[in-house]
């Protein structure tokens, strides 16, 4: 299969839940993360569109299950923050239902990317999150974000901790550093996207 264009990402639909989402057919990779890990900055630097993705000064504005198509049968999932955000109890446990029925009941769900700050990674949701689809049999690949923050030398570092640390899980996970401003990581992101969705 030929790599696939990103760049001709088109958005498809929000949903409140997956009752309201389209068929379950196809591949969907999902995008999750804490609220403030840039993950509409990546969904927007790996599509070459500013605002496909709504990036927001007020992290966790991202209350909804946003679907993007990449291709026919190919769709990238933007799933709601975890975390962080500042809302109301009610408001956070809508949001985590909606997470965990996607996560557990969708079955054209076929990877799962998990971005986390590369200064603050494997907080506890992200740990529950990489242990639940290593569960699942689900690859994930773990993004680094924000990794224009730190030297080189600590990328590095940073990087290897991650790996180190993630061995326990014994589960198919890639680890990569990205910045969407250096589009760092960009390249291994989009090779990982197009093997995943050449299963279809």
């Amino acid at each position: 299969m030929t790599p696939l264009n990103y760049a001709k990402t088109k958005f498809v639909t929000s949903a409140p839940d997956i009752n309201h989402l389209p068929a379950d057919t196809g591949i969907e990779i999902a995008f999750a993360g804490r609220s403030n890990a840039g993950k509409s900055s990546a969904l927007n630097t790996l599509t070459n569109q500013k605002n496909l993705a709504r990036t927001s000064k007020t992290p966790g504005r991202t209350q909804l299950i946003n679907l993007f198509e990449v291709a026919p049968n190919c769709r990238l999932v933007d799933l709601p923050g975890y975390g962080f955000a500042q809302v109301p109890e009610e408001v956070k446990r809508q949001w985590q239902k909606s997470l965990g029925e996607y996560l557990h009941k969708r079955e054209s769900l076929k990877g799962l990317v998990i971005l986390m700050d590369i200064r603050h990674p494997l907080k506890d949701l992200d740990q529950q999150m990489i242990d639940w689809a290593v569960q699942s049999e689900l690859p994930v690949m773990l993004l680094l974000t924000k990794a224009d923050k730190l030297a080189s030398g600590a990328q590095k570092k940073q990087l290897n901790m991650v790996k180190e640390a993630i061995l326990p899980f014994q589960g198919d996970i890639t680890v990569a550093t990205f910045s969407s401003l250096k589009r760092t990581g960009l390249e291994q992101l989009r090779q990982k996207l197009d093997y995943w969705f050449e299963q279809l």
